[in-house]
């Protein structure tokens, strides 16, 4: 969804924006300056609240990932219709969920555990102290 598009239609009664958004590097205020003429970037921006994700242990990450094997795995071909494409996705999930007991090419290795979360972003993490 596009930034003018989300500010002027969906929310355009709303003061401010909140957006969470992963670290890409056009995900970043600047951009709108590319895409816009300075006023409208201004509008824009001065609309929202932008978070971003964490760069490392960000459940997009995860997301992007699995849209990624999905796509190879399944939706690349040509599909005919929404019918046709709700049954092929549904029978790609039923059978990578059933499989997942089972060591699979498209296995994440997720490495980045809550400890290394508690280490790089400390200030991010709540620390528990027991009395």
């Amino acid at each position: 969804m596009q930034i003018k598009q989300l500010v002027d239609v969906h929310f355009p009664e709303a003061d401010r924006i909140q957006l969470v958004m992963d670290n890409l590097n056009t995900h970043i205020t600047a951009s709108l300056y590319k895409a816009f003429e300075p006023k409208e970037a201004r509008r824009l921006a001065s609309r929202l609240d932008i978070h971003y994700t964490p760069k490392h242990g960000s459940w997009l990450n995860m997301a992007e990932i699995e849209l990624s094997i999905l796509s190879r795995q399944c939706l690349n071909r040509r599909i005919p219709d929404q019918d046709t494409l709700r049954s092929e996705v549904a029978a790609w999930e039923s059978k990578k969920n059933t499989c997942q007991a089972k060591p699979s090419q498209a296995k994440m290795d997720w490495r980045f555990t809550t400890e290394d979360a508690r280490v790089k972003l400390k200030k991010l993490y709540p620390t528990i102290s027991e009395k």
